[in-house]
């Protein structure tokens, strides 16, 4: 029996580290692309802010200050705030003389069978394409979401370049406190493992994945694949958005350390949260592959060190096998993140807490509280 599982363990982490796009090298990342277009296209940047006073401030000046040669304007969808979101946005615009490309628009009510960032997206969106000169692209930002001066300009360029209708940056979340720096590398590093990136960037490949808080979209794709209206209810927005658009062209996902997250997540329940939310979501909110999860997820990462430890024989150095393979694929987010190494020999441990994360998730949708973020309910019955 011990073996079996030994040998299950090692087959899976094999196939991860060699067959599954390469996934864990991180090699896929922004940077390098050529920027002499001959002309730069219009885009509009779109943020979706419910209580966002915070962070929204470092945002838009980033946002302001981007080195970008072509027209760029700003739409913020002030969904309902009660914090002065919307005033912190315009003061920090009036600051840098920007006030003239930042419009700022109230968010109307949540109708039903809509997710309230969607919602706001969409009112984004139409705002943006309402003007008289409609944006060709438009950027689709988190209000926690800070970028270096020349980030638009590579997006485009790449876009442009290689005719995509999705760009999208995995941005560089914050990782100061212990909670950050146990669990978020690990988030980004499952991220990719469910997702390879190469296989993302693929033409005609069937994976599509997107990082919501960064997506530059081709304006025209996306009102011939149904606008935001097609995914309206999506707990996953983004990667959602992604297998829509992929449809209509490349797409291209990537890493980058260029643009960043200033969203803190201080304790250990502010990431349960962040990942209970959308977690049943992502398992179709299926109680089958709940448990297919958990029982995949306790022989992949929590037998190997078990049986290296107290197994013998064949087992034990099949545990072992699983085990070293896990913490080496686990290294190169971990350099991402400018973690030590030893971190991946707590792979195990780590995944035991997204396990736990995983079955909160199902248990809150179970209480009717599924999807909740900032004060609201969104996750609906399939």
């Amino acid at each position: 029996m011990m073996e079996g599982i030994a040998a299950l363990a090692a087959a899976i982490w094999l196939y991860l580290v060699l067959a599954r796009g390469r996934f864990w090298l991180c090699s896929e990342r922004d940077g390098g692309e050529s920027k002499t277009l001959s002309s730069w296209p219009s885009v509009t940047v779109v943020i979706p802010a419910r209580n966002e006073a915070d962070g929204i401030a470092e945002t838009i000046r980033s946002l302001l200050r981007q080195d970008y040669a072509g027209a760029l304007t700003i739409t913020l969808v002030d969904d309902d705030s009660n914090d002065g979101t919307a005033d912190v946005a315009r003061q920090t615009a009036a600051a840098l003389n920007g006030s003239e490309r930042l419009q700022v628009i109230d968010g109307r009510p949540l109708p039903r069978g809509w997710t309230g960032k969607l919602w706001a997206v969409k009112q984004g969106v139409e705002a943006a394409r309402s003007t008289d000169n409609p944006p060709d692209y438009l950027l689709l930002s988190d209000a926690d979401i800070v970028y270096a001066p020349e980030v638009l300009g590579g997006l485009v360029a790449r876009a442009v370049s290689h005719r995509l209708v999705l760009t999208s940056l995995m941005v560089k979340l914050r990782c100061q406190s212990l909670a950050e720096r146990s669990l978020i590398p690990a988030f980004i590093f499952f991220f990719q493992m469910l997702y390879p990136f190469p296989w993302v960037n693929k033409p005609g490949g069937t994976t599509a994945a997107a990082a919501g808080g960064c997506m530059l979209v081709r304006s025209d794709a996306l009102k011939a694949a149904g606008g935001i209206d097609a995914i309206r209810n999506a707990l996953i927005d983004d990667c959602s958005l992604a297998k829509l658009l992929k449809a209509q062209g490349p797409i291209w996902l990537s890493l980058t350390e260029r643009v960043h997250s200033s969203r803190p997540y201080p304790e250990f329940g502010d990431i349960r949260r962040m990942v209970s939310r959308s977690a049943y979501a992502q398992l179709r909110y299926s109680p089958l592959l709940l448990a297919g999860t958990v029982v995949g997820m306790a022989v992949s990462y929590l037998a190997p060190p078990l049986l290296a430890l107290f197994a013998s024989g064949p087992a034990r150095w099949l545990g072992l096998l699983a085990w070293g393979l896990m913490a080496l694929a686990f290294l190169p987010t971990l350099r991402l993140y400018g973690r030590s190494a030893l971190w991946g020999l707590a792979l195990p441990a780590i995944a035991l807490c997204y396990m736990l994360f995983t079955l909160d998730s199902a248990l809150q949708f179970a209480r009717g509280k599924g999807g909740l973020w900032k004060g609201r309910v969104q996750a609906l019955e399939p």
